[in-house]
């Protein structure tokens, strides 16, 4: 039997690289972003999860979905798969981690080992589109 995990991620990408967040106590970065709440959409949960975890707002006029993933889910045993549904939008604030954050970065396409499955999988279409070096 296979069990899904439901996410939504926000794609931030400035100068051929991608924002990623390495939340407490994690050994791998992820794109920012988190699991779906009872009854939330896509939207409300990407507005709430970076809100959480950045500590910017998300501008709801200008997210455009940027595509979904399905892939076995980091660190949970085999047929345990994580779909992120992934969106561009642009924000108001500062970047900064919040307390369930330990650090975030800017990747590029080299540190795609550095991030999960279904992550690697965002990082190759970017590439292939020419948004991420």
């Amino acid at each position: 039997m296979s069990v899904l995990i439901d996410t939504v991620a926000w794609v931030r990408v400035e100068n051929g690289r991608i924002l990623c967040a390495r939340p407490r106590g994690k050994d791998v970065f992820y794109i920012p972003g988190g699991k779906r709440e009872s009854g939330e959409s896509d939207l409300q949960t990407l507005l709430r999860e970076v809100e959480e975890e950045l500590t910017v707002a998300v501008v709801p006029s200008s997210v455009t979905h940027a595509g979904t993933y399905e892939a076995q889910a980091h660190g949970h045993p085999d047929g345990v798969v994580v779909r992120m549904s992934c969106y561009y939008g642009d924000y108001r604030g500062t970047l900064a981690v919040s307390s369930e954050i330990d650090e975030m970065a800017w990747f590029s396409y080299a540190d795609r080992p550095r991030v999960p499955p279904v992550d690697q999988l965002l990082f190759d279409d970017l590439k292939a589109s020419g948004e991420l070096r």
